[in-house]
């Protein structure tokens, strides 16, 4: 049913700020560091755990691509913190978001495409899929964060409810 199609956004900075930061070099801030050998990108991403004695994790997840076209079954959500996903290799990848609240509805879903370059960090409790790596396994860089409380839910749409997403050629993601 072609209302079930969730249509695919270029994934930018001003797209996504409703949801969190977008993690890129381009249009940065910065500045040389090192004696002027390295170039700092600076403050790219919050990264906001601290609430209920919250503390940084740095983690690696190893992401199988998902079979396309892809049905978004559920999303997940961290009330306590943030949750960043920096590939380690020039991959793009596909993010699918909804705003925070108690519960989402399907019409809230949105989808951008990561190019290569690109992470993103959700701010604390906006709804995502997990993640979703495009024509091979990626690594990611996963920023979030560890400690006490319930920092995980999850929402499982029924099955009339389940938007569809297409990618035809994740390799020809390039920076928007």
């Amino acid at each position: 049913m072609a209302g079930n199609i969730l249509p695919v956004e270029p994934l930018t900075r001003a797209a996504f700020e409703p949801f969190g930061d977008v993690i890129e070099a381009d249009g940065a801030e910065r500045f040389k560091i090192n004696n002027g050998s390295t170039t700092r990108f600076h403050d790219l991403a919050r990264v906001d755990v601290a609430a209920g004695g919250g503390h940084t994790l740095v983690n690696i997840f190893r992401a199988r691509p998902l079979p396309m076209p892809l049905t978004v079954a559920m999303v997940e959500k961290h009330p306590l913190g943030s949750q960043a996903f920096i590939p380690l290799e020039a991959a793009p990848f596909l993010v699918v978001v909804a705003p925070p609240g108690d519960a989402v509805s399907p019409t809230d879903l949105r989808a951008f495409l990561a190019a290569a370059g690109q992470g993103v960090s959700y701010a604390p409790g906006v709804w995502h899929h997990p993640v979703i790596a495009l024509g091979r396994q990626t690594d990611f860089l996963v920023i979030d964060r560890g400690g006490p409380g319930d920092n995980l839910a999850e929402f499982f749409f029924a099955e009339g409810e389940r938007r569809t997403v297409e990618i035809s050629r994740p390799a020809e993601a390039t920076a928007p």
